[in-house]
């Protein structure tokens, strides 16, 4: 926004002048700090400057400012929050602890994250008390006792997690209340109507594909929807944002501009507590947000400058998340989108309506590329195919299946069935298209060769579409 100087004429803050590539490098040093703390993201900052100087593209002064400060406060915070990643109670534990997470199913047994004096704990209960903490969700409060123990576990530290309690008893249930309750309700909704009318792994999918919710999914479809590069219809995403934003569009609209505005912040904050919170969520709320607000105050920011924005914010709130899995796809994928995808919309060749699906699909396999092969070890071939088969179905699903399902549950049992049937089969679909295509992956070097060849395939048909021999 402009601000008025003394003799009448307007200027922009000097944040304003920081272009896309900037914001970019500026993101990449917080990582850096985070990660490696600050001598690491000074040594990086100073090899960017450089590089930009031999590059004849001179340093804003307000650039290297910023810089300097984001590095020094991303490497403090960093470094605060791993000192207190250990528990500091241990022992016997008895009274009431609130649940972080909804409890899930694990084996003989039920595993769910657990609040005690400030700490997070991983509960787990078996034999018959397990039912009994099924039938809470996040937010409720439970009466238990067991013994709290410490872990040295790094991959629990990195979602604030401390320890593990052992369950002795299990009492009684408090409910949560505002603002837990209301998506609690919505959540048990989804599940009833997706239950009794769907098998239970397409139920447990409907509730991935609409909320994010994997917690029913058995560990063979969590692998097939790795396997075929689908894992990202069941995290919440910036689609679902946006699904959500045009279904209530003709209610806001009939708000000023201030109201919608803070509908529409609180909406998107309402609906990230019903996602309960997961790095993707964050992360796509956080961009809606800046978007929202930009649009607000008549202006327009830039994917990429969001993206970076919001990667700055969320890592020096929770350096946590810079080790979070899910936070990078879910970062890479927008960053391919938006930075590949027009790149490839300019070379692929045929009409648009193919174009353009295979250009998005094409641009988020190479945002994701690099976290996939780091810690999973593939990059699956097929997930262009199954991509273009799943997503427009899928994308259906999201866009839909919150209000119907919902509706659902008003109509009567005989009619529901019919009324539920076009998302039964959506999710039968993708179900389908990605079991095929985990089976059809061929895995390890014959993986790569067949990467190569879609590359090559798909520049010779581009240079043949502009009438080049290659």
């Amino acid at each position: 926004m402009a601000m008025s100087t003394q003799y009448g004429a307007s200027v922009s803050p000097p944040w304003h002048h920081v272009g896309d590539g900037s914001w970019l490098a500026l993101a990449a040093l917080v990582v850096v700090a985070t990660w490696r703390g600050l001598v690491a993201g000074l040594v990086v900052g100073a090899v960017l400057s450089l590089a930009a100087v031999v590059a004849d593209r001179p340093v804003r002064p307000v650039v290297v400012v910023l810089a300097a400060a984001l590095v020094v406060a991303a490497a403090e915070r960093s470094s605060e929050v791993w000192s207190q990643a250990e528990a500091r109670h241990t022992g016997p534990v008895e009274g009431w602890v609130r649940l972080a997470g909804d409890p899930e199913r694990v084996g003989r047994g039920v595993r769910a994250v657990v609040e005690v004096e400030g700490e997070r704990f991983t509960a787990w209960v078996f034999s018959g008390r397990s039912e009994r903490l099924l039938t809470v969700m996040a937010g409720d409060h439970v009466w238990l006792r067991g013994t709290r123990h410490a872990v040295p576990d790094r991959r629990s530290l990195v979602r604030h997690v401390v320890g593990r309690i052992e369950v002795d008893v299990v009492g009684d249930v408090r409910p949560t209340g505002f603002p837990h309750r209301p998506g609690n309700r919505i959540r048990a909704a989804l599940r009833a109507s997706a239950e009794e009318v769907m098998d239970p792994h397409e139920a447990a999918l409907f509730r991935g594909l609409v909320i994010g919710d994997d917690s029913g999914q058995p560990s063979w479809m969590i692998e097939a929807f790795r396997a075929s590069g689908l894992s990202h219809l069941t995290a919440v995403s910036g689609q679902n944002v946006a699904y959500l934003l045009a279904g209530v569009a003709p209610l806001l609209r009939r708000l000023g501009p201030r109201r919608r505005w803070v509908a529409t912040v609180l909406l998107i904050g309402w609906f990230a507590l019903v996602t309960r919170l997961e790095p993707s969520v964050l992360r796509a709320s956080a961009m809606a947000v800046l978007a929202v607000t930009a649009s607000a105050v008549g202006r327009r920011i830039a994917v990429v400058r969001s993206m970076a924005v919001t990667v700055v914010a969320l890592l020096l709130l929770d350096p946590m998340l810079a080790w979070s899995v899910g936070f990078w796809l879910s970062v890479g994928a927008t960053a391919g989108v938006a930075l590949a995808t027009p790149w490839w919309w300019a070379r692929l060749a045929g009409p648009d309506w193919w174009r353009g699906p295979l250009a998005v699909t094409l641009g988020a396999q190479c945002g994701v590329a690099l976290p996939s092969v780091l810690v999973f070890g593939r990059l699956p071939v097929v997930s262009l195919a199954a991509n273009l088969l799943a997503m427009p179905v899928a994308g259906l699903v999201m866009s839909c299946g919150a209000p119907v399902a919902l509706i659902g549950r008003l109509v009567p049992m005989a009619v529901r069935s019919v009324w539920l049937w076009p998302l039964e089969v959506g999710t039968r679909w993708v179900r389908w298209v990605a079991e095929t295509a985990s089976g059809l992956e061929p895995g390890g070097r014959t993986t790569a060769v067949l990467w190569c060849g879609v590359l090559v395939t798909l520049f010779v048909t581009r240079r043949r579409s502009d009438g080049v021999t290659p």
